[in-house]
């Protein structure tokens, strides 16, 4: 049996939720020549990003670049800036940059080149790809996240309505469940009801968790 020791002031202080976008969006910047495509899409784990990029391959086959970044998550520790080809630090991280400066998560933007005949140098590009991020996120929709936590619990049939009404009242979402000797399920928690859950789920000494 597992304790947890809630530190209410720090639930209280940590974010709830995450700011990304509700829907793709498309923006076009032009510089000597060059178009930059910008797409930003919502992205909630970095596997879902192969099938955009390979959708852009088809659509675009004549682009020379396919430049992108992403920040995932809430603790900002996941993300990737690619430059595909491009001078290092000149595409991906320009992007990166204005994703963050937007305060977004769970979002990627990938800006597709088509070049013009005239080279940018570094700055060039580290502008156009900029432009291209900016204008592609201005015209998103924002949308809030709730920051979720998985807990799993384990425990006796008869102790199921009990467990059910906790979910329901914490507004957790039912990721896993299992039936055996004993019912086992994996939940996920707003954090904005972690410190409610997880205090009901210590004072149950009859249930068993996991987080």
């Amino acid at each position: 049996m597992k304790h947890f020791d809630v530190d209410v002031y720090n639930v209280c202080m940590e974010p709830t939720h995450i700011t990304s976008i509700a829907s793709p969006t498309l923006s076009e910047h032009k510089a000597k020549g060059s178009r930059f495509l910008g797409y930003a899409y919502p992205l909630s784990q970095a596997d879902d990003l192969k099938p955009l990029l390979q959708k852009l391959y088809d659509e675009h086959p004549k682009a020379v670049h396919w430049c992108y970044a992403y920040r995932l998550g809430s603790d900002g520790m996941q993300f990737r800036a690619n430059d595909d080809g491009e001078p290092s630090g000149s595409a991906g991280m320009p992007i990166l940059r204005q994703i963050d400066s937007a305060g977004l998560s769970d979002v990627v933007v990938i800006v597709v080149r088509y070049f013009g005949g005239t080279l940018l140098g570094v700055p060039g590009l580290i502008q156009a790809y900029k432009q291209a991020t900016v204008l592609a996120l201005q015209d998103a929709i924002r949308v809030e996240k709730p920051i979720l936590k998985t807990v799993s619990l384990r425990f006796s049939y008869e102790k199921m309505s009990e467990v059910m009404r906790l979910i329901k009242r914490t507004e957790a979402q039912m990721l896993h469940q299992e039936m055996e000797m004993e019912v086992s399920l994996s939940v996920a928690v707003p954090k904005s009801h972690e410190e409610a859950f997880m205090q009901q789920v210590q004072d149950w000494h009859w249930l068993q968790w996991e987080a």
